[in-house]
Order: structure tokens, then C-alpha cells, then sequence
């Protein structure tokens, strides 16, 4: 293998000194413009890349922001990380995007890399809502940003959308379409998101003088399609079946979709479904999925500015904030038929 090249392997290309071609890389107004371009061209020729390591320690800070996701393979997900990115590039930023696959083992085990890593700072949606597993940050002093989620004490920022009302307005478009009997499929139950968005559930239904056991309740292993496939055959087994499914996420939604169409169960005419996040895919949908949506590259890029702010230049200046997002519903065909004027 060839030996990596290095800045004083330029400096003999160019016939200049170490501190000559370091001022080309940092201070470039500093040199004179004949030695800036016998510099750069001996930069090209040799293909040095500085180590942006080194430079790192130098400075004290990395250039780097980890963001730690509950699922990659959810485009809510990727929408969320875009955002963060975005805000990320603006500011000269690089970012790491890992995924915990909702594990709490594989979160301890990131945020440990991370640690390591010394990262700037991280953007977390935790899987152990304990917090255990950030006390390595606090013990570091590595800053962290939740998002999708609401901090739990008053030692870091969030960025969040409110999972309650997004429920709530859920269930009350179903109540309004003349369902009363619901059922609410959620992925595990340890996840705060699908606490929040039952309990946005059964308020609504409370609003509506219904009991809570008025809402079936439907806890899948995981927040896939194929967990939502499973989903959907526990709901047909029911007796009698719900007249109203809202899912905890799209990806069920589309998961209970496919398995109530191969039995040949109308949608929304038998049974009226509804998800949530509005990801691409649910408004391509054989029936077009009404889901509840969230700002999800809003929600990314809040939250990166949230963890530049505290890590950047004005850091002294930084106060934690908790910054809460409206959802909204969008419908469309799979609870349209039999609604309610």
C-alpha cells in the first residue's frame, strides 16, 4: 500500500516550508499568489488530502454530528436525517447517520462509538427512553439533541412533534366518519411515540363520551410493513372486526393495508384506516393511505441547528430548549367513503 501523502511532502514538491503550505490550506491570503499556485498545483499532483483527524485535535472539536435513528429503513426516518444534513452542510458540518433498529443494545453500543469518536455532538430519537444509556454523554460532556422525542430532564435540547394531538386528530376524523369501534395498532410499547399517539387515541375517544375499552388495542413487534401484515391478520381474526384501524406509523398502515386487500376486505367500504408520519409512500397506496403527517425535515433540521448553537461559536449563550411541531391530517381515500358532512 502507498504511504499516505503528507503535508511535508508537499512543502518539498513546492520547495516551500511545512508553515508555507499549512498558510495556502488555512490562511491563503497570507502567501503571495505565485506561491499559493506552485503550492495547490503540487497539492493536485500528488492527491494530498489533509487529515481532517489531526486538524481536529488541533482545533479541540470535531467537525463531525452523529444522528442516531430508530429505523433507516422507515423513510420517516431518512426525511428527518435530510434535515439534519442540510442544516448540518450549512454550517461547514459534516454527519454520521447510524441506526439503532429501535435496540436499546445497539443505541449503548453507537453511543459509545460516538464517545470514542469524540463528535461534535448527537442527534438522538432514543430507543431506551430510561436515559440510561446517555450518561456516557453527560459524563463526556458531548452534547445531544433529542428529536422526535421531548427531553426528559433539563440538561439538553429537544425537537418534537406533539404525538398526543396527532392521535387524537387520528381518531377524531374516525369518530366524525361515523366509526366507533377502533383499534389501534402500535409497535412496541416501550417506544414513547406510541404511548403518546394512544393516549392522543383515547382522549379523542373520551371527548367523545366512549370508554376506553372502546379502542382495541394491537401491539406489533416492530414498525415495519411486515409486522403490519401481521397486525392485519390478528385485526381479521377479531370478532367482530373494528370498523376503524389507526396504525401507530405508515408502514404498518401499509402492512394491515395489503393483508386486509388479499382477503378481500374493502378499504375503507368494510374497514377505514389511517397512519401516520405521511411518508411518500402513502399517498401511492392502492387506496391512498390518510395519514397523520409530520414535519419530518423541519423536525431534522431543528434540531442540527439546536446542537450548532450549543457547540459552536456562541456556545456560552446557549439555553436548552424544548421545541414542540404541530402535526396535521391529511385524508384521503382509505377513510373518504361513508363520511360524515
Amino acid at each position: 500500500m502507498r504511504r499516505p501523502v503528507g503535508i511535508k511532502d508537499v512543502a518539498g514538491a513546492a520547495g516551500v516550508s511545512v508553515g508555507t503550505v499549512s498558510n495556502v490550506i488555512n490562511r491563503p491570503d497570507s502567501v503571495t499568489e505565485e506561491t499559493r499556485l506552485r503550492v495547490l498545483s503540487a497539492i493536485e499532483r500528488l492527491g494530498y488530502v489533509r487529515s481532517e483527524s489531526a486538524r481536529q485535535l488541533r482545533a479541540g472539536r470535531s467537525r463531525i454530528l452523529a444522528v442516531l435513528v430508530l429505523d433507516m429503513a422507515n423513510p420517516f426516518f431518512v426525511a428527518v436525517a435530510s434535515g439534519a444534513e442540510r442544516s448540518a452542510r450549512a454550517a461547514g458540518l459534516g454527519v454520521m447517520l447510524c441506526n439503532s433498529a429501535e435496540s436499546p443494545e445497539e443505541e449503548a453500543a453507537y453511543l459509545t462509538l460516538f464517545s470514542e469518536q469524540r463528535v461534535r455532538g448527537v442527534l438522538v430519537t432514543p430507543a431506551d427512553m430510561s436515559g440510561r444509556n446517555l450518561d456516557a454523554f453527560r459524563r463526556h460532556g458531548i452534547p445531544f439533541v433529542f428529536v422526535d422525542r421531548v427531553v426528559p430532564s433539563a440538561d439538553g435540547c429537544s425537537v418534537s412533534v406533539d404525538d398526543v394531538n396527532g392521535g387524537a386528530l387520528a381518531v377524531r376524523h374516525l369518530l366524525r366518519r361515523g366509526s366507533r369501534d377502533i383499534a389501534y395498532v402500535s409497535g412496541p410499547m416501550h417506544l414513547a411515540q406510541c404511548q403518546n399517539r394512544r393516549d392522543g387515541a383515547l382522549l379523542a375517544l373520551a371527548e367523545a363520551g366512549l370508554p376506553p375499552a372502546a379502542l382495541r388495542h394491537v401491539e406489533a413487534a416492530r414498525l415495519d410493513v411486515t409486522a403490519g401484515r401481521d397486525a392485519g391478520a390478528r385485526l381479521l381474526g377479531m370478532a367482530p372486526r373494528p370498523a376503524a384501524v389507526f396504525c401507530a406509523n405508515d408502514l404498518l398502515a401499509l402492512g394491515v393495508l395489503q393483508t386486509l386487500y388479499h382477503a378481500g376486505v374493502r378499504v375503507p367500504e368494510d374497514i377505514a384506516l389511517v397512519g401516520y408520519d405521511d411518508i411518500e409512500f402513502a399517498a401511492a397506496a392502492a387506496v391512498p393511505l390518510t395519514s397523520v403527517r409530520q414535519p419530518a425535515v423541519q423536525l431534522g433540521g431543528a434540531a442540527a441547528d439546536l446542537l450548532i448553537e450549543e457547540t459552536g461559536d456562541e456556545a456560552a449563550a446557549h439555553r436548552h430548549r424544548r421545541i414542540v411541531l404541530q402535526p396535521e391530517l391529511v385524508v384521503r381515500a382509505s377513510t373518504l367513503a361513508g363520511a360524515r358532512r
